[in-house]
């Protein structure tokens, strides 16, 4: 399958992989990585690298929005193969390692199984490793407060609620935000279209996932880049106000 690659900017690359999104952010022959889809994924991952004429070996970090395997799933390989750093919120390390696991259960799955999407997803999921043991053997939190050294200078921001150490990434300079799971346009299992939270049973903690959507809305910008559906273009407020109000 070919990476569906979109430029959502200068130097800034939305992926749609299997359900999933990454970016890419580059500046010269370097660039950040920003998740790295599902297992299943590494194809398509390898692909829009070079699609963007870039490659592995020159991903400078790969910067993790949360470590479910739909968003971890190349890590530990990019890391193994190419002493790629992997870098995540500090709340976030553990769970990269599977000291625990803080996803949807296939329990949670079956007995929602009757709303539209979800088993026809949950079939994708497991196909493409959702299930499987991904861990990142040497994780890291982040080397610094604020801007990251890195390609686009992306600064962490701590949404908790999808998971413990979840982290959107807002590149303020560019006005755009990589919301990751904190706040989405779109997925399988929901017929909602636009910026909103996913259902219920993604959630780690749904009551903290609503209310990192105010700190969402006191990001500026203009352009979102979500880890599941289209790029959102239009206030990143008003985005995160929308989901908010649906949620509720």
């Amino acid at each position: 399958m070919r990476a569906d690659v979109h430029q959502a900017a200068e130097g800034t690359y939305l992926v749609h992989g299997s359900n999933t999104n990454w970016v890419i952010l580059k500046d010269g022959d370097a660039v950040t990585l920003v998740d790295t889809g599902y297992p299943g994924d590494r194809h398509q991952l390898l692909a829009s690298l070079a699609a963007v004429g870039s490659a592995p070996e020159a991903v400078a970090a790969v910067l993790i929005t949360h470590a479910h395997n739909d968003h971890l799933g190349s890590a530990e390989y990019l890391s193994a193969a190419y002493g790629t750093p992997v870098y995540l919120h500090e709340a976030e390390v553990p769970h990269a390692r599977r000291e625990f696991l803080h996803q949807v259960s296939i329990g949670q799955v079956l007995r929602n199984g009757w709303r539209p999407g979800v088993l026809p997803w949950a079939v994708h999921a497991l196909r493409s490793g959702g299930t499987a043991h991904v861990p990142v053997t040497a994780p890291r939190p982040f080397p610094t407060d604020g801007k990251l050294d890195l390609p686009g200078r992306p600064v962490p921001v701590h949404t908790p609620g999808h998971t413990d150490g979840h982290c959107a990434y807002h590149l303020p300079d560019a006005g755009l935000l990589i919301s990751g799971d904190a706040l989405v346009s779109g997925h399988a299992t929901s017929r909602v279209r636009g910026p909103q939270l996913l259902p219920g049973m993604f959630h780690h903690e749904r009551s903290r996932a609503v209310a990192s959507l105010d700190v969402l809305a006191g990001l500026e910008g203009d352009l979102m880049l979500p880890g599941h559906g289209p790029v959102h273009r239009g206030s990143i407020r008003d985005a995160a106000l929308r989901a908010r109000e649906l949620a509720l």
